[in-house]
Order: structure tokens, then sequence, then C-alpha cells
């Protein structure tokens, strides 16, 4: 590929990069509409550039033609590699943990997300630091038939170093197609490393589940508690309403004089499923409000709801982010039930996806979410009405302590 090809093919793609993050936020109003929290737009072929700068865009050819040339290491001169890179800098430039690029073969495989299936390893992951750690693996995936445990450190992927990885990244590069395989090399929380190669697979994953931790909901004594309900929710996807609409319809049948909610590992999913299901435990107020970068704030208000009545506790870890956190705090600032466990993980960051003319797409961060009282999640989180501190003994003895505190709540409440 001579210079001028590969000046004029950079410049073109730079600036239809430019076009995204200018035309980006035109598009909240479908977010609220719409429902989803990624919602995506037209690539960028068909948005007409008018991007007024100084920048000399062409000094990026002028250095990949210097490489080119003079680079000790000539293989590792790979103008696509290189160029994707470049484009990564200008979000890591950004600061925003929120936006980045996708390329296309990890777009096509993404795109579905929130669907209630996906391909994949199976298993939930949080941000801890500079790494990406395993929350954990779901039952009967390949991420558990591989050995993948509760809180390990994901050190590389398919050899490649993830110090640094936003989760978004992280997430995307671990999946990929059914049957095809990805090497993890692992920290367990002994200390010990360990290379696991997984062969990924069609992922099923009900977003709602009714069986406690063990089993069978018991209290600090041990005691089977019969009298109150409980319902997990893992993520917020198009089947989430539905699925929680019929396990609340069995919990009432069964006269369960209060419910327990746990958010833990909830990573968040789309925006109006997420009011929906606030909107289930509430008669009226305010469930968000969204404000966009000019300052605009657009809002979703509960109606009548189909329980609102019944004792309602929430359970949450630091592990809760998004969508999780805007329930929790839609719940806790109506009145309408008490927070347990530790503060939230802070993700208050409106996304959406841009598709591009190459097939790939980046998320772009466009507003930000604030709770009923305009408390602010980003970085801050939701804090809890109960606050846990879980003990290395309570690990060890596997005692649930978020949980005995709600059904301890639940108790006083229903008394």
């Amino acid at each position: 590929m001579g210079s001028n090809t590969v000046r004029n093919v950079l410049l073109a793609v730079l600036l239809g990069l430019v076009a995204v993050l200018f035309v980006a936020v035109g598009f909240l109003g479908r977010i609220i509409t719409e429902g989803d929290a990624d919602v995506v737009a037209p690539p960028v072929a068909a948005v007409q550039t008018e991007v007024e700068t100084t920048i000399d865009y062409q000094l990026i050819a002028e250095i990949l033609a210097i490489l080119n040339e003079d680079f000790v290491e000539q293989d590792r001169v790979d103008y696509e590699f290189l160029f994707e890179g470049a484009i990564q800098g200008v979000f890591d430039a950004l600061g925003d943990p929120h936006s980045t690029y996708i390329d296309p073969n990890t777009w096509a495989i993404s795109r579905g997300d929130f669907s209630g299936t996906f391909q994949g390893i199976g298993a939930n992951v949080s941000q801890q630091g500079d790494f990406v750690v395993i929350v954990r693996a779901l039952p009967n995936t390949p991420a558990e038939r591989a050995g993948i445990q509760a809180g390990d450190q994901i050190l590389e992927v398919d050899g490649e170093s993830a110090e640094g990885w936003s989760l978004d990244k992280a997430v995307l590069r671990i999946r990929g197609q059914r049957g095809s395989s990805v090497e993890l090399l692992v920290r367990h929380t002994d200390g010990t490393e360990e290379r696991i190669v997984i062969v990924r697979d069609e992922i099923f994953v009900a977003s709602v589940t009714v069986d406690p931790p063990g089993g069978v909901l018991r209290d600090a004594e041990g005691i089977d508690v019969t009298e109150f309900g409980y319902i997990a929710i893992r993520s917020f996807t198009q089947l989430t309403p539905q699925e929680l609409q019929e396990a609340l319809s069995d919990a009432v049948s069964r006269g369960v004089k209060g419910l327990i909610l746990d958010v833990r590992s909830n990573s968040g999913g789309l925006l109006i499923e997420t009011a929906q299901v606030a909107d289930m435990f509430l008669d009226g107020g305010l469930i968000l409000t969204q404000v966009n970068r000019a300052g605009r704030e657009d809002t979703i208000e509960a109606r009548p709801g189909t329980l609102t009545d019944l004792p309602l506790v929430i359970v949450q870890d630091e592990f809760s982010a998004s969508g999780a956190e805007l329930l929790a705090a839609a719940l806790q600032e109506n009145g309408r039930a008490k927070v347990v466990g530790t503060r939230s993980f802070g993700k208050g960051t409106v996304n959406h996806a841009r598709e591009l003319s190459n097939g790939g797409a980046v998320y772009v961060s466009i507003a930000r979410w604030l709770t009923p009282a305009r408390n602010q999640i980003e970085g801050l989180g939701v804090t809890p009405d109960v606050e846990i501190v879980i003990t290395p003994e309570d690990i060890e003895e596997r005692r649930d302590v978020a949980l005995f505190r709600a059904i301890d709540l639940l108790r006083g409440e229903a008394s």
C-alpha cells in the first residue's frame, strides 16, 4: 500500500470518527422513547462530515509511513493494527471507561446483547482496579465446566495482557462465536495462576431467578424462611419484565408477607426494561432523570404499579451497577424499599452505540443519570440503608449476612 493511499484512507476514516463524536448527542431522545440502554444509530458513512478543525489528520499517515520505512521490527508495522490502536487512543484520551471502539468481528457478536442469549463462556465479571475479575461462573456453562472461579483475576486473553482493560473491552474480547475457543490466564484468589482454554457456546440466561443462594431461604439461625419471597434479577433484558411478573404472581399466590429483591452482581442492561421493573413496585413518583451534555433533562415517571404494598428489601453489592443502581435508588428514594448491602459500583452513564462504515461501532457516553432525589450515581454509587461488612469468617463459613439482615428487616416490617 503506497503512502498516498494510506494517507487518504486514514484521513477519511478519522474524519468519520470525528463525525461520530459530534453527532452522538442527537440520539438521546431515542434512548428515552425506545428504551434501549445502547441505541444503534446509522453507520457514519451516511453522515455528512462538516467538522471545522485545525488538526492535520495527515500526520497519522506520515507517522505510519515513517514507521514502515524506518522501524527496526518491520513485521510489527501492521497498518490495520496500528490504526485501530490510534482509534482506541482517541477514547483513552477522553478518560471515560464507558466509551470505546469495537472492531467489526466483536460488534457482530455483541449486538444481540440483552435478548436473553449470547455466545461466550458464561461468566459475570466486574472491574476491580487494573483488572477485570470473575464475579461468578453461570451454572452449566463452559466457564463453570472449565474451572473458572469467583474472584479469578483475568491477566491475559489469548496471550494479550488485560491489564488496564475496561469492563466492556474485556467482555467483548472474551466473547466469541459458538465453537471457537479463548485462552485466559487467571490469577486465583490463593495467588496461583492458571491458563484455561474455554470453548465458547450459546449461553441461555434467565434474567430472573427465584432460587436463593443454597437453594433454600434460611435465616441466620439456619431456620427455613417460608413467609417471605426471594427474587434475584441478574440483568435487565427484553424478557426481564415478563419474567419478573411471572415470579411476582407466583409469590403473591403463595401469600408471602414480604419480598427480597436481590440485585447483587447485576451489571445493568436495558433502560426502559429497568424502569418497567421499578414501575411494578410504585404507584407514582419519579424513577430517574437523564441529563445530556447541554443540560437538557428527560424524566421517567412511575404509573400505578402491580405490587405496591408488599414490604420490600433490596440486596445489593459492589458489583451492582447501572440499571441495578437505578432500580435500587428509585425504590429507596421513593420510600418503597430498604437497601441492604455495600455501596454499589457507581455507573450512572448513558451509553449508545454508533455503527461505523467498516462494520464496527463505537460506544459513546452521551448523558448521566440522576436518582429521584437528584443524586449522582456515576462514581458514587447508591448508599445502602443498612451497610453490611462481610468478614473472612463469613466467606469461609458461607454466611450470607446481607440476606440474613434483609430477612430481619422484613420480619420487623411484617410483624
